[in-house]
């Protein structure tokens, strides 16, 4: 049997299936047409497209210049600054004046050692008039004592002339008168030759005395005088800073002189280099639209808040307006250049470690996430090995605001 609808029953069914039908496109259009990933404000990246091209292997770092050679003041004595006849950065001659120190004990010594002098002096002056006064004295002596021998001599002969008008007793008187006179001129000789050398020998140990305390006075002189700083070399003082009624202390830095002619750079440079830059590499340094070449003639491993430092050298000339602490722009090249893909450099690569990176889709509306391999890497630019074609667009900029999103919405 039929079953009849109604025309009005028909009518609202038919309303009811285009109504479902709506719903269901517009369902799916809305699923089709909302956006899937993280929403990202687009001005807010840097999008940066890849291209074939001229990869410099080189890294761009600030130097700053500082005397290539430069002379360390420490204090030697202690004391007082009394006089300060500089300033810091001002040019000295060798000699100069610097400044002057009090020392109390140092002009105490002084005048010790100089009593001390006075006093030796005194007794070595004494000791040679004395000296003299026994030379004299046993030259008068000696003297007498040849004319007593020579007139023994004499009267022993007149008596042995005389043969018998002389007694025997006579005769023997005058030989042991002679005898006698001999023996006393030779003890005389004797005993003058030992006092002579000793008091000469008392004599010879006082002037040493006499030259050890000059020596030491020429010390305390020394001392004093250093009171009176004075620059060891010529040059530009620097790092100086000491005023009147400073007390200063042994082995105290008070300053250094720089050499104002030559010059060397030093500069900081980024941890990921640190395997890649070795001495004698080549760089260059540019000022006021001039390049200069320079060579690094050291580098410090030790790496210290993630950078290690380097110094360089200039290779013939060097800029004639640098002045110490002066900065500059410098570059360290590593490789030739080479033609190669390259993308530029961006936060984004600390963020990753370089392995993979935001690809932004043809209609810039959206970026996923792509494995790649990078290779060499400047501070502009990075070479691309593989997962990048020329002509991606890739985000640069840092990725720590996506979390772990694997796909970016750009709006």
């Amino acid at each position: 049997m039929d079953v009849v609808i109604p025309k009005k029953r028909g009518k609202q069914l038919k309303i009811v299936v285009v109504v479902v039908a709506l719903v269901a496109l517009l369902g799916v259009g809305f699923w089709r047409w909302t956006p899937v990933g993280l929403q990202v404000a687009t001005r807010s990246v840097r999008i940066e497209v890849v291209e074939r091209g001229t990869f410099k292997d080189e890294v761009i770092v600030r130097a700053y210049a500082d005397s290539l050679k430069s002379v360390n003041m420490d204090s030697v004595e202690s004391g007082r600054v009394e006089e300060v006849f500089v300033q810091d950065g001002v040019l000295v001659k060798k000699g100069d004046k610097l400044f002057r120190l009090s020392n109390s004990q140092r002009l105490v010594d002084l005048l010790a050692r100089q009593s001390d002098e006075a006093q030796q002096v005194s007794n070595a002056l004494n000791l040679r008039v004395a000296l003299e006064t026994a030379r004299s004295t046993h030259r008068q002596r000696i003297t007498e004592l040849e004319y007593s021998v020579l007139q023994a001599q004499r009267q022993f002969k007149r008596n042995q002339a005389a043969g018998k008008y002389v007694s025997k007793s006579l005769l023997e008187d005058s030989a042991d008168q002679l005898a006698h006179q001999t023996r006393l001129l030779r003890e005389e000789k004797l005993s003058a030759a030992a006092e002579i050398a000793s008091m000469s020998d008392a004599a010879r140990q006082m002037d040493q005395a006499i030259d050890s305390l000059r020596l030491g006075l020429k010390v305390i002189n020394s001392t004093v005088d250093a009171l009176t700083v004075r620059a060891p070399v010529a040059g530009r003082l620097a790092d100086f800073s000491l005023g009147v009624g400073q007390t200063v202390k042994p082995d105290q830095h008070i300053g250094r002189i720089d050499d104002p002619t030559r010059f060397k750079l030093l500069a900081k440079v980024d941890e990921y280099y640190v395997n890649r830059i070795a001495v004698g590499a080549h760089g260059g340094a540019h000022l006021n639209g001039l390049h200069y070449s320079v060579k690094i003639a050291r580098v410090y491993q030790q790496i210290k808040q993630g950078q290690f430092a380097v110094e360089f050298l200039f290779d013939s000339n060097q800029p004639t307006d640098l002045s110490p602490g002066q900065s500059l722009e410098a570059s360290i090249t590593m490789a030739e250049p080479a033609q190669t893909l390259i993308l530029p450099n961006g936060a984004f690569f600390n963020d990753t470690g370089g392995t993979w990176v935001f690809i932004v889709n043809q209609s810039g509306a959206a970026a996923e996430r792509r494995a790649v391999r990078f290779g060499r890497r400047s501070l502009s630019q990075i070479e691309v090995l593989s997962g990048l074609s020329p002509g991606d667009k890739v985000i640069v900029s840092g990725y720590a605001e996506f979390g772990n999103s694997t796909r970016l919405q750009l709006r």
